[in-house]
């Protein structure tokens, strides 16, 4: 089982010249899995979160493409929260790790890449549940 120590954020490539910056992904090289899900979250409105979801196999890797918004994480016995705000930094997520993205600034665009294809069955989108499993 992972713990929130596993949850790790990575400085991504970025190239910057006179006309911005560019970022740049491969799988197995700065995203440690196999992408096989790309999407992306906004138009979030204030005060709302998204996520609050573990999942039982999926590895995510979240970026704040633009904007900032805040990662919670709970593994059950530790929690911590981490900020997202910078498009090339992302976090590292494990499966078995509770996420929840909250507090969105105006614009943010969340991206997030996952190892699994979606499927209902691998979230656990209850916290009590969440805890009946992975509480330590």
């Amino acid at each position: 089982m992972y713990t929130i120590d596993d949850c790790k954020l990575f400085d991504l490539p970025k190239e910057e010249d006179p006309r911005g910056s560019l970022t740049y992904l491969y799988e197995h090289v700065q995203i440690p899995f196999a992408i096989n899900r790309v999407f992306y979250i906004y138009d979030v409105p204030a005060g709302k979160d998204r996520g609050a979801h573990a999942h039982k196999e999926c590895w995510q890797f979240i970026i704040a493409a633009s904007g900032a918004l805040e990662v919670y994480l709970n593994d059950g016995t530790h929690e911590k929260s981490v900020l997202l705000n910078r498009p090339f930094r992302g976090l590292l997520v494990p499966p078995g790790i509770w996420a929840q993205e909250r507090e969105f600034t105006t614009g943010a665009l969340c991206l997030v890449l996952a190892s699994h294809p979606y499927s209902e069955e691998d979230y656990i989108r209850n916290f009590d549940e969440y805890l009946s499993i992975y509480k330590r």
